[in-house]
């Protein structure tokens, strides 16, 4: 399993994926106001925009608050003007990091990433040095519960995927990034739930952390506690008995 996905998954052990419900709605926000932005108000006609509603609508984000962040994006209210930088670092073992930010201000977002670095044992890495290690795919989670799941992994193959995996109560289903939103349609007609829709980064080697599991974790904590930062990706692995251990720890 990704880094990527360990993480994930002891966040929600511990009840802590995006506790700071204003911080998890500034994210949507900012993605509903870029994918509005570039590719147009409506989402029939906007995959991007069409899965950024749809994370929105299952963090409860209120309508008027996603109809607000569209107008934002397409210019008929006024507001920040975003834009989309990726930055690369380090962690503890030479662990590598890539940084998705949206922000208006990169003098600003910079700082903020070299200083939290610094504080948690991270450094910033050049351009290219650290992405390289990574694929975009699509990704998104099912709920396994009352599913068959050689008839669910049928379905999702037939439906595009390119690879499923049943992670503790919910099936990870990984499409490639031109399919995504192909894919997605396809199983929202079959009649299933989608959560945490999304093009992610999977790394293509791993290191082991289990020596250093507390500190990357730390460390990416404070990054996604950033207001410019989206998302945070790393190239680690953690066994399951060291997961375990620090999902107990709250």
């Amino acid at each position: 399993m990704s880094g990527h996905n360990k993480w994930s998954s002891i966040k929600h052990k511990k009840g802590a994926a995006d506790a700071k419900r204003g911080q998890l709605f500034t994210r949507l926000v900012k993605e509903i106001i870029l994918a509005a932005r570039n590719g147009g108000g409506d989402p029939e006609a906007n995959p991007r925009l069409r899965t950024a509603i749809l994370n929105a609508k299952a963090a409860n984000m209120p309508r008027e608050n996603i109809e607000r962040a569209i107008k934002r994006g397409t210019g008929e209210i006024e507001g920040a003007n975003y834009e989309e930088v990726v930055y690369e670092g380090y962690g503890p073992n030479g662990i590598g990091l890539v940084i998705e930010v949206m922000t208006d201000n990169k003098n600003r977002t910079i700082a903020d990433l070299r200083h939290t670095l610094t504080k948690y044992g991270g450094t910033m890495a050049e351009s290219g040095a650290v992405a390289w290690n990574f694929e975009q795919k699509g990704f998104f989670n099912v709920p396994a519960a009352g599913l068959d799941e050689d008839e669910f992994m049928l379905q999702a193959l037939e439906a595009g995927a390119e690879d499923i995996e049943l992670n503790g109560d919910y099936f990870d289903v990984y499409t490639a990034p031109q399919d995504f939103h192909t894919v997605l349609a396809n199983m929202e007609k079959l009649g299933y739930p989608i959560e945490n829709a999304e093009l992610t980064r999977v790394p293509k080697t791993t290191i082991n952390a289990d020596d250093v599991a507390p500190k990357i974790f730390k460390l990416i904590e404070m990054l996604e506690e950033l207001d410019d930062v989206q998302k945070v990706y790393a190239n680690f692995e953690v066994s399951d008995e060291v997961m375990e251990a620090l999902s107990q720890e709250a």
